[in-house]
């Protein structure tokens, strides 16, 4: 082989490893520690970044007691920042587990970290025995990665039952939270400081089809109100609306399930694209044996009518596409 000819056929080979690295697996998100992590809440504050938000779980937990709430960040989301654990129950008067699937705004000048936490036992064997309660509190901090403080040192209310917030931060300042209340899709409007309720609780007008969920995410895009769920805590669906409490119009289906497992979301803009991040139950080598929940993210796409693409899981998720 001529000089040329294997110049050549070595300057192919380095393209070709090159571009292979550049489609590089990113699914599940590599947040940089042996940290299973669920329930993202994704959003991008004034220094560009991503934050995503997360529950915690323990490795081999059983039936969900969550401890702490943790968040990373990333210029590229191929290079994370774990921050570590923001908010944990052990911090709060009033719940002392279920740290589960929390969201954050900013307003003021403040972060406000909106989380779903609660007390007592769910017995799945004997559901009349059970004695489990969660409700819903703000914490507070001057920075998007804490340290937070329970602002309230209660919840916001004690019924009902609630947990799953989504916390909206609309163009003209006002702030809704949007909740999984026992069964019903509820929306309370909250006070201009975000630390209490105004008025009455709102059960949305969700155009006949109701069907079981936890999760909500909302958010605005060109003048529509999208209302995201997992429906039957497994399968991401959408609703549209002109307000942000409706009515509210079904749309379908973002994602299908997976193994029937639970599914929780968040959808954001990030450098001109729109993200879903969400989590699956993988494989992870842990101590049990067991699958674990780790955040994972894929390309959203819309429809010039403003309906929503469906999308597939990959391995690939976003690639190196912001890097």
């Amino acid at each position: 082989m001529k000089k040329n000819e294997t110049f050549q056929l070595l300057t192919a080979l380095a393209i070709a490893v090159l571009s292979a690295n550049d489609i590089q697996a990113q699914n599940p998100l590599n947040f940089g520690s042996k940290i299973f992590t669920a329930d993202p809440s994704a959003h991008v504050w004034k220094d560009g970044k991503m934050y995503v938000y997360t529950s915690h779980d323990l490795e081999c937990q059983t039936d969900f007691f969550m401890k702490d709430w943790h968040v990373f960040s990333s210029g590229d989301l191929v290079n994370w920042t774990d921050h570590g654990a923001i908010l944990s129950v052990d911090q709060l008067t009033w719940a002392d587990n279920f740290a589960w699937a929390p969201d954050c705004a900013y307003k003021n000048g403040k972060y406000y970290f909106c989380f779903p936490a609660g007390t007592g036992f769910k017995d799945r064997i004997n559901p009349k025995k059970s004695t489990k309660w969660m409700g819903i509190g703000i914490a507070v901090s001057d920075t998007p990665t804490g340290p937070f403080k329970d602002a309230i040192g209660k919840p916001l209310w004690t019924a009902p039952y609630a947990n799953d917030p989504c916390l909206f931060i609309d163009d003209d300042g006002k702030g809704y939270v949007y909740f999984n209340g026992g069964g019903d899709y509820l929306v309370a409007e909250l006070a201009d400081d975000l630390l209490s309720v105004k008025g009455e609780m709102y059960s949305m007008d969700m155009g006949g089809y109701k069907p079981k969920r936890e999760g909500p995410w909302v958010f605005k895009r060109k003048g529509i109100y999208y209302y995201t769920m997992p429906e039957e805590n497994r399968i991401l669906t959408y609703y549209t609306a002109k307000s942000p409490k409706g009515p509210w119009k079904y749309q379908g289906v973002i994602m299908e399930e997976e193994n029937e497992s639970n599914n929780h979301h968040s959808i954001v803009e990030f450098k001109g694209k729109w993200i879903l991040f969400y989590h699956r139950w993988l494989d992870n080598n842990s101590d049990c044996g067991d699958k674990q929940r780790q955040v994972c993210a894929e390309n959203l796409y819309f429809n010039e009518d403003g309906t929503i693409q469906k999308i597939k899981r990959t391995s690939i998720g976003v690639g190196n596409s912001f890097k």
